[in-house]
């Protein structure tokens, strides 16, 4: 065992600095995560009880996302990409920070709040596309993305399970004679996100990256082929959303605390975390179909036993899917994306940011629609119906995404042999 984990590190050595240097800082960055993912849509729940009022921040936080990107196109002119990202590393931990801070939640706070945690984690993502797309290659890809969906998955075992009992525990105790309860808790972890944050910036800070050539990255037409992958990237915003806030609104409602909620994360995340990494040491790029559909399976099963059961055993079994579903998806999605700018831009001559900052598009487009669903199956129905049936319809379309993926592949393949 010990041979095989040298051999797996001597491997990671041997990669390039910018690859080593990405995935450090990813793993670090892994590690807040769960903690925007999963328990600021518990934290949100616990102080107003009402789902719609967790949707209406994270669609606020979309267009934050979004916003963002455009302003990023710009700052690039001025500013290295790895100070962009380090910035946006170092501002989604502050504005997470400060949310938790704040003491009452109405939907104009939490408005506020998930437009700015948007617009920091605006800065990460696109600036994240943007390195990684220029520090690999169609080959070394499918490696990238399974180390790094080995921590983030890794991470969403450990993090929610430390974080809910850290909660779980700390609730009613008396700390040098403070009352301290869940809120409290959640400010003194808020703290070691940014120690984190902090922590990822130095890590960046040793790579040697490169700013795009070419200035412009604003367009309104497109090559066809990456119009497809905007459709696709449409198709991924839609469930996107829901995987962010559907396991906390779910577990709240129908299982239990955050220390559910952690426990749950937990039990799916340790074969997953080895299944990405395994997939991303072996696969090739002609496998990423194959890990495609499997995914996309696997989570419309995991929404028809949460619709049709609608109790706890169904939300565990919805919300192991989905943590088995997000690393396989990404390990497929991303390699792909990054394909079909390579093949693009080449034929278009343009900035690569160009394509990235309309992939946010697509990717808000999708999530609006997803949000937006969700909110008006809520108000008009019921948010037990919602929580139902906006799943299920979301899982289905899904279903669409393989034969579109499968579509612009065999376009790029027929664009390399003319």
């Amino acid at each position: 065992m010990s041979g095989k984990l040298t051999g797996e590190f001597n491997f990671f050595q041997s990669q390039p600095l910018n690859i080593r240097t990405l995935l450090i800082t990813n793993m670090l960055y892994a590690l807040i995560l769960p903690i925007i993912e999963i328990f600021v849509g518990a934290y949100i729940m616990r102080n107003t009880g009402s789902p719609s009022y967790v949707i209406i921040y994270q669609l606020c936080m979309y267009i934050g996302v979004v916003l963002t990107s455009v302003l990023n196109g710009a700052l690039l002119k001025v500013f290295k990409v790895n100070m962009l990202y380090t910035f946006g590393i170092i501002v989604s931990a502050l504005s997470l920070m400060i949310m938790m801070f704040v003491e009452s939640l109405g939907i104009l706070e939490l408005g506020i709040a998930g437009f700015a945690l948007g617009a920091s984690t605006g800065f990460f993502w696109t600036n994240r596309y943007l390195l990684t797309l220029n520090s690999t290659n169609d080959e070394n890809r499918n490696y990238f993305f399974g180390v790094e969906s080995f921590f983030f998955s890794l991470w969403s075992i450990i993090v929610p399970l430390v974080v809910g009992v850290f909660l779980a525990t700390i609730d009613g105790k008396v700390l040098f004679g403070y009352q301290v309860d869940v809120n409290s808790g959640y400010q003194f972890i808020t703290v070691v996100v940014l120690i984190i944050a902090i922590a990822a910036s130095i890590v960046l800070a040793r790579g040697k990256f490169a700013n795009p050539v070419q200035k412009k990255f604003i367009y309104f037409r497109f090559h066809p082929l990456w119009q497809k992958l905007l459709g696709l990237a449409g198709l991924k915003g839609m469930v996107q959303g829901f995987l962010v806030t559907a396991p906390a609104i779910l577990v709240m409602r129908l299982v239990g605390d955050e220390g559910s909620l952690g426990l749950i994360q937990g039990i799916g995340g340790g074969v997953t975390a080895i299944l990405v990494y395994v997939l991303g040491r072996v696969s090739k790029p002609q496998h990423r179909m194959y890990i495609f559909g499997f995914g996309l399976m696997v989570f419309f099963a995991g929404t028809l036993v949460n619709g049709l059961l609608f109790t706890a055993i169904g939300v565990i079994v919805f919300v192991l899917c989905k943590v088995l579903f997000q690393p396989l998806h990404d390990l497929a999605y991303f390699p792909t994306m990054m394909k079909t700018i390579d093949a693009v831009s080449a034929i278009e001559k343009r900035n690569e940011y160009a394509y990235i900052m309309s992939h946010e598009v697509g990717l808000f487009v999708g999530r609006a629609f997803g949000m937006l669903l969700f909110i008006t199956l809520a108000y008009v129905i019921s948010e037990d119906f919602a929580l139902k049936y906006a799943l299920m319809i979301v899982g289905a379309l899904q279903l669409i995404s393989l034969p579109l993926a499968q579509h612009i592949i065999g376009q790029i393949e027929k664009l390399k042999k003319q």
